[in-house]
């Protein structure tokens, strides 16, 4: 029996089939909204216009000991803005970006304008991760990723200007474990570092923000990673289970820039989420190891040792791991500017293991009320009724 052969179909001659401009950047206001930010701060503001979003960044939310200059700030900002382009190709559009478009305004990061144009089909492909992507800090199974995969996502990560250099040399993993150590150790010292990390760990249930237990490992003080993972279990309530078995034998990854100033920065959070879309859709995690390249002294030791003339803007580690939940989103009217569409109803408390955040009180129950005991009387005939 001869193959069966497909013949593709006509190209289409009709107009192209996409939303109103309007519609497609509320819808990637929205993206935008879902992208990963350090310690969840969300620090953006997006404002809407006729044929543009800008993403402003929103300095009130910078982590003013962990990150004095805006690096991981402009990072979580530029993750946004990915997220914005996926969305606009997804939807049949083409766009131009604009980073910082106006050095009067050092908070406008980005401009993403509508343009006639095919969209970017590679980004458009990104879009069902969007909803899907999650920093998992569960313990990741042994198995490491694929050359062949980390081959392609060098090459997604070189798109949006930055060098992805996977960790293969054992005395390389042995560096990144002993400067994140090291880094950590640093960090936890210092009290500031303490009260701020506090600060986004017990945020109420209704900021939408910060890093809640739901998402956290439970630390018990037995653990003893080689890479450790940021202890975010402040009050103790970190929903999942202790052990994050983070060694250096796993997949490690470092983001590098050709520059480090704001401008680097933003590429580098494009090029991050990129990357982790690009996992999400494979099934693989990722999880940051950033210590090391927050501490000005490790970092240098990154520099020096591993990338040379590029500048280290993330630690990752890369596996297979059992899903997380999700995070908060603050509410839209409190990060989407000149929008058109109605209110959305606030989200529901996060479940975790020891009611972070606390669940709302129960509606009193009220008890019926009594009935009056019946009794029979007398019905004047010489018989009785009950009343």
């Amino acid at each position: 029996m001869p193959p069966t052969t497909h013949q593709d179909p006509p190209p289409s001659t009709g107009p192209i089939s996409r939303p109103a401009p309007s519609d497609a950047l509320e819808d990637a206001a929205d993206a935008a909204r879902l992208a990963p930010s350090v310690h969840n701060t969300q620090p953006w503001r997006l404002v809407l216009h006729g044929d543009r979003l800008e993403l402003h960044a929103d300095r009130t939310r910078q982590l003013l000991t962990l990150d004095p200059v805006g690096r991981a700030l402009a990072q979580s900002v530029g993750a946004a803005l990915f997220n914005a382009r996926v969305s606009l190709a997804a939807s049949g559009w083409a766009t131009a970006v604009e980073r910082l478009p106006d050095p009067a305004d050092p908070d406008l990061l980005a401009v993403v304008r509508l343009v006639e144009g095919p969209p970017d089909p590679e980004l458009a492909a990104l879009a069902p991760a969007v909803p899907r992507r999650r920093t998992n800090r569960r313990a990741f199974t042994a198995e490491e990723v694929p050359e062949e995969l980390l081959r392609d996502l060098a090459g997604a990560v070189a798109a949006e200007g930055a060098r992805l250099l996977p960790l293969s040399n054992e005395a390389h993993r042995a560096l990144v474990a002993r400067l994140t150590q090291q880094a950590d150790a640093v960090q936890n010292a210092d009290p500031a570092y303490r009260a701020e990390l506090r600060r986004w760990t017990t945020r109420s249930a209704e900021s939408g923000d910060g890093v809640p237990a739901s998402v956290v490992p439970h630390v018990d003080g037995r653990q003893h990673d080689d890479v450790p993972i940021r202890d975010f279990d402040t009050a103790g309530a970190g929903a999942l289970p202790p052990e994050t078995h983070s060694t250096s034998g796993q997949t490690i990854v470092l983001l590098a820039t050709p520059r480090d100033d704001q401008a680097a920065w933003l590429r580098a959070g494009e090029a991050l989420e990129r990357l982790e879309l690009e996992l999400t859709g494979e099934g693989w995690a990722a999880s940051p190891l950033t210590q090391a390249v927050e501490v000005p002294l490790t970092r240098t030791q990154l520099r020096s040792a591993l990338t040379w003339d590029s500048h280290p803007q993330m630690l990752l580690r890369i596996g297979r791991a059992a899903a997380s939940p999700s995070p908060p989103h603050r509410l839209r009217d409190d990060v989407v500017e000149n929008s058109s569409r109605p209110p959305e109803p606030a989200a529901p408390p996060l479940p975790s293991r020891l009611g972070w955040p606390a669940p709302p009180a129960p509606a009193p129950v009220q008890a019926p009320e009594e009935t009056p005991a019946r009794r029979p009387v007398s019905d004047g005939r010489g018989g009785t009724t009950w009343v």
